[in-house]
């Protein structure tokens, strides 16, 4: 089978390592990176680049495409593919509104009675500004479109609102402001693949979206995951399933936009149940670094059935044991922050038992080195992004993971390293939610 992948970060190299598991799956990505071409064919594509990628799809003819980050979505890769004959994993542009659009997310969650805090929208900063003189605090700020992560702000008061309206107003993505009710209680990631029809549950997670511990800090990309969340036991997931996924994936195709690919529901959880925080039209990240470690059954068959509409004749087994994934970072994100900083100890970390380390923003250059008293030129692996790596750790208890995982942080070094020290700490410190 001919995997086309698109992206270049830890989330695609996780699921071309998990692809690759099967022996009959042949990859190209692009733009791919220095640990995807280690997987297979690379090509400088970007995915912003949705005639290039379309014109490399019409050459290879995979026998499927799967498409990595959500901004290739919004901007219709995925159907302009589709429109060639070929099978794509990843829902057409009208349908990935449901990530693209936050203003459109919140109105179909009303229209089709899917549980989610209540809102108001502003296209006048001015109008945006006199409602928050009176609104209750904490109150919650999102731009409409996609803004890698910072498009989100939790303020506490009138002033903090003021300033968030400021950073957002740097956005383009922020032409529309969401001024939305905090709700209490603690996130959970939960994912299922569909093809429109079926949904085929995968397992939860639980990611960590704050930059230092204890959940202080800007918002980022993600610090780290761990798989399964404990939060989420068969019960909830019931409820989830019956009143949010389900639901969802019915009203899309009620809507004539019927939803392919994975359905991203991140949830806030409290006492009185789950409430919707948002979809995301993809896989998310860092969550699948720490579920392909766990996956045991044929990914690449359960993606081309759902791309093919024959989801219902597929299943996908996954291992009982907890995953744990820790994000290493450069110094300053998810401000500025240099790169082309050396990175030593990857091998030690991956040769730890239950370990596997992703790369998110690496790249390899050839540098002088000395070998066995012979200087020479060595590939080395330098920093090349803001999340640099994602480690991960596969044990018997979530308690062993989160040693391993760290276990294997601790091998690897480059100059600024980052990382949270708390990855996980809420599960095996579980407050009333968990019933303790």
């Amino acid at each position: 089978m001919r995997v086309l992948l698109i992206g270049s970060g830890g989330r695609e190299h996780s699921l071309a390592w998990q692809l690759r598991k099967n022996p009959k799956v042949t990859l190209l990505s692009a733009p791919g990176s220095s640990a995807l071409a280690g997987l297979g064919e690379v090509k400088p594509v970007r995915v912003d680049d949705v005639e290039g990628l379309t014109a490399l799809a019409r050459e290879m003819r995979p026998d499927l495409t799967i498409v990595g980050p959500e901004l290739p979505l919004v901007l219709g890769v995925a159907d302009a593919i589709r429109e060639l004959g070929l099978p794509v994993f990843g829902p057409s542009a009208e349908a990935a509104r449901i990530e693209g659009s936050k203003v459109f997310a919140k109105d179909f969650m009303i229209r089709h009675n899917l549980p989610t805090a209540s809102y108001a929208v502003f296209y006048d900063p001015a109008e945006a500004r006199n409602y928050l003189k009176d609104a209750s605090y904490p109150a919650v700020l999102k731009a409409d479109g996609l803004a890698a992560g910072k498009g989100v702000h939790v303020c506490g008061s009138y002033g903090q609102a003021m300033a968030a309206l400021t950073e957002l107003a740097k956005l383009e993505s922020a032409s529309r402001v969401i001024v939305e009710e905090y709700l209490a209680g603690e996130e959970v990631s939960y994912f299922a693949i569909t093809d429109g029809r079926t949904v085929l549950p995968i397992p939860s997670a639980q990611d960590h979206k704050t930059v230092f511990d204890n959940d202080r800090g800007p918002n980022t990309g993600g610090m780290g995951a761990y798989s399964p969340a404990p939060l989420v036991t068969p019960q909830l997931e019931e409820v989830i399933l019956e009143t949010i996924v389900r639901p969802a994936v019915e009203g899309m195709a009620a809507e004539g936009t019927p939803y392919c690919g994975l359905l991203y529901a991140g949830l806030m959880v409290s006492l009185s149940g789950p409430k919707l925080l948002e979809f995301n039209a993809r896989f998310g990240d860092p969550e699948t670094q720490a579920l392909m470690p766990r996956c045991r059954g044929d990914l690449a068959a359960a993606l081309l059935a759902a791309a093919n509409g024959t989801l219902h004749e597929v299943s996908l087994d996954w291992d009982r044991r907890p995953c744990v994934c820790v994000v290493m970072s450069a110094g300053g994100y998810p401000g500025p922050y240099e790169t082309g900083k050396p990175i030593a100890g990857l091998e030690s970390a991956a040769a730890l038992p239950g370990v596997t380390v992703f790369e998110a923003g690496v790249t390899r250059e050839p540098r002088k080195a000395v070998v066995d008293g012979i200087e020479t030129w060595v590939e080395t692996p330098l920093t090349n992004g803001g999340r640099v790596l994602g480690v991960t750790a596969l044990d018997d208890t979530l308690e062993k993971s989160i040693e391993t995982a760290y276990k294997a942080v601790g091998e690897i070094h480059f100059e600024g390293a980052h990382y949270r020290g708390d990855i996980g700490a809420k599960a095996v410190r579980p407050g009333p939610l968990y019933g303790g």
